[in-house]
């Protein structure tokens, strides 16, 4: 779908992404604060922002209750959530193109006005609960946070979590959100048929009654190599793992694509190097590789499950083929069929409006950088192999990373499984 990116900073300090997208029928919108995790105000309250945007959509200077909003926003079928991460907190929209301003009213009614009580701290306090319970059972999400605590980031997991949620008082919730809900640390992308109304937006969002405050910086963590590490679950029937490699900068636009495509050639597909080669095997039902980058530092993960019989196999193929990789053994038709798979792709991944404004709320909503759709074929074709080598190059220079597994076995198979990756690191 065309569309139009104009970023607008309006008198409040706020700051944002409008997107017209012609003819469309429906209207996206998201609004973000650095307002998650970590913006606590003290680590024994850490729930605090989590439990927040549980009673967002609850009472607000319209609206006695959650049960009355709710009727409200989604009688037209219009869709709303909230989110919640280390850093961020974003509230959602999506509605019929009709009723854009009204949903943008009920919004900002949730945002700048919610009517915090107790009935609602006690309920939401269960369910945050009930939610963190439940990624207990998710070995995958145990892990992350496990990790990032190894890796020498300032979180903390799942368990810990959890026992801050009954140290959170309404005081500690107005406090947070009076702090956090300020005009200058917010950003937004709304996306549709925008023409002719821009104004009218502009005038809405420029009307948030919130303080201006100030936008807040992400937190710096300082990242050191560490484990093997091991999460003992009686329950786990395999090996959930995860090899986490980390260096302390942002990657560029231009690395971050090599990258993208490099873990496509390594497990992208069923005939790719690492996750085709255990397929054909027999070794292991799912690998996969993800690259990320922020602020401070980027992250190279290659992560799966295994059955512990089949993990030595395995991880002597993922040995194998990253040296590959850092010997510059991968080959240009390799390349080019990661790129082939990457412009369509890009083709693909603007069929709606929830599609064209999540290709930008990442990269904007993080450090306020505007990607270039247009500009995204041309950058594919101007990844190279010698980029990709060196990028992946750099991770393996850096010498911070970690493996960490979940396994009900011993804690010797996660050692000797981390002496074959500890090679990888060695000094060429």
């Amino acid at each position: 779908m065309n569309h139009n990116v104009e970023e607008v900073r309006l008198k409040n300090g706020a700051r944002g992404l409008l997107i017209d997208v012609p003819g469309a029928t429906v209207m996206s919108m998201q609004f973000q604060f650095r307002a998650g995790n970590r913006y606590a105000k003290s680590k024994d309250i850490e729930q605090v922002a989590h439990i927040m945007e549980h009673m967002a959509f609850g009472a607000n200077a319209r609206f006695k209750s959650e049960h009355e909003f709710e009727f409200e926003f989604t009688k037209n079928g219009a869709y709303h959530n909230a989110y919640t991460s280390d850093t961020s907190m974003v509230y959602e929209a999506d509605c019929a193109d009709f009723e854009w301003d009204r949903i943008l009213e009920l919004q900002k009614l949730a945002i700048c006005t919610p009517k915090f009580n107790e009935t609602e701290l006690n309920a939401e306090k269960g369910n945050v609960r009930g939610e963190l319970t439940n990624y207990l059972n998710d070995h995958h999400r145990i892990l992350f946070p496990r990790v990032s605590q190894m890796l020498g980031e300032d979180t903390l997991t799942y368990r810990q979590s959890l026992a801050t949620i009954a140290n959170v008082s309404l005081a500690d919730v107005r406090e947070h959100h009076r702090r956090t809900h300020t005009t200058r640390n917010m950003r937004f992308v709304i996306a549709g048929q925008l023409t002719g109304r821009k104004a009218e937006i502009k005038r809405q969002i420029e009307d948030f009654n919130l303080n201006e405050g100030e936008r807040f910086e992400v937190p710096r963590d300082e990242l050191t190599k560490a484990g093997p590490g091991l999460i003992r679950r009686k329950d786990a029937t395999n090996l959930t793992f995860g090899l986490f490699m980390a260096i302390p900068r942002e990657l560029s636009d231009e690395e971050l694509d090599a990258m993208l495509y490099l873990n496509h050639i390594l497990t992208g597909t069923m005939h790719s190097r690492i996750f085709g080669a255990a397929r054909q095997k027999g070794l292991a039902y799912n690998v996969s590789a993800f690259t990320a980058t922020s602020k401070y530092d980027s992250g190279w993960d290659i992560t799966g499950q295994v059955n512990h019989e089949t993990a030595s196999d395995l991880f002597d193929i993922i040995k194998r083929e990253i040296n590959c990789v850092l010997e510059g053994s991968i080959k240009e038709s390799e390349l080019e069929a990661a790129k082939s798979y990457a412009l369509g792709r890009y083709q693909m991944g603007a069929q709606t409006v929830a599609q064209i404004s999540g290709f930008y709320t990442g990269r904007y909503f993080s450090d306020d950088f505007i990607k270039d759709y247009d500009k995204i074929p041309d950058m594919i074709k101007n990844v190279t192999l010698n980029r990709m080598i060196d990028t992946a190059r750099g991770f393996i220079n850096g010498d911070i990373w970690v493996l960490a597994a979940v396994s009900s076995g011993e804690k010797q198979e996660i050692i000797d499984l981390n002496e074959k990756v500890a090679t990888l690191f060695e000094p060429r």
